[in-house]
């Protein structure tokens, strides 16, 4: 099959990107038929594909009309050469031909954590060894984000839709699209916009404000929704809570984290896990990102059991305290969804 290299420059270094001829990627995709159509982004489509040596691949066609898509390609081919891990979907290249422009991603069998997390009855595939892995993954893929890859990066978007699993179960961190890459010695930054997914955004973000801290509290939403399988923004919570944040905070204080959990999991889960799980969580979705703990502390206190716990302080988005924090019902979008869609767009 063809393919060729080009060289883009991001200011600092050269990086080699794969690049797919796009009639390789037509007939991997049959013409981009319905048939293979796997869902559709604010990027813009994406088809599951066959390439000539029987690779399957995932390929995201950019939409015409879509200017934040064109900024995530940019942004993705930037970080395509520097992000290698087991706990990242690894970007295989990509296709410019006339006004098309395609990322070509490794296939992941098994979708996104979402297709079974909070679906009634593909959750209970879910058991409590896969959900344990999961979240552990998730955890290892951040650190190497944060700490090991060439250049620190703060993924800003990372939700239940954005973890893939591959034929194991095992997750990948997808979609960078909204991925920004910290200089040496920068330990935060600041943006035009409110960048994010409603439900996973820390209070700082609000003012366009982010860090690693970004990242750490968005994993804290995930973990509470891995292990209840409900999703942050669920309404199905008594009055006095507004979201599942402001309920498993409640049953936590009251010492019943294990009324939280999915009721696939009863008989299932190992109790003394879910509930370290789940005080590792509300560190991480401590209002002042200061509090948060870095990934390479969440890690050693989700896997070493004699380690005392600090205790949490009041998480972020908590209703039922002082009325005029900011709560996640402050956030506005004019998509039927507030799980799934970004609200903002990436600076070019």
């Amino acid at each position: 099959m063809p393919r060729s290299r080009i060289t883009e420059r991001d200011g600092r270094k050269e990086s080699d990107v794969v690049e797919f001829s796009f009639d390789a990627i037509v007939i991997a995709t049959n013409d981009f038929s319905d048939e293979n159509k796997l869902g559709q982004g604010g990027f813009g489509p994406v088809y599951k594909g066959k390439l000539s040596d029987e690779q399957e691949i995932a390929v995201k066609r950019l939409s015409r009309t879509s200017r934040q898509g064109l900024n995530e390609f940019r942004n993705e081919l930037r970080l395509d050469a520097r992000l290698q891990h087991t706990n990242l979907v690894q970007v295989l290249g990509c296709c410019i031909h006339g006004e098309e422009k395609i990322l070509i991603y490794e296939y992941m069998p098994n979708k996104s954590l979402d297709f079974f997390l909070f679906d009634e009855t593909r959750k209970a595939i879910l058991d409590w060894p896969k959900r344990w892995n999961i979240i552990e993954g998730i955890a290892q893929g951040l650190l190497y984000l944060h700490k090991y890859a060439r250049t620190q990066v703060v993924h800003r978007d990372l939700k239940a839709s954005n973890v893939l699993l591959d034929e194991s179960m095992n997750p990948k961190i997808s979609d960078f699209g909204m991925a920004r890459i910290f200089k040496k010695d920068e330990t935060e930054a600041t943006s035009q916009n409110c960048v994010g997914t409603i439900g996973y955004i820390p209070p700082e973000g609000g003012d366009g404000h982010y860090s690693v801290k970004t990242d750490v509290f968005s994993f804290g939403v995930l973990i509470l929704e891995i292990v209840s399988g409900k999703r942050n923004t669920c309404k199905s919570f008594s009055d006095k809570t507004l979201n599942l944040i402001g309920h498993a905070w409640e049953l936590w204080q009251q010492g019943d984290a294990l009324q939280m959990q999915d009721p696939t999991l009863i008989g299932n889960c190992v109790v003394h896990q879910l509930q370290r799980i789940v005080h590792v969580a509300f560190l991480c979705l401590q209002e002042n990102a200061v509090d948060r703990p870095e990934m390479s502390e969440v890690i050693s206190m989700l896997t070493n059991d004699p380690m005392l716990l600090p205790v949490p302080k009041e998480p972020a988005f908590f209703f039922g305290g002082d009325a005029s924090k900011p709560t996640i019902g402050d956030w506005k979008t004019d998509s039927g969804s507030v799980d799934n869609i970004s609200i903002t767009q990436m600076e070019a």
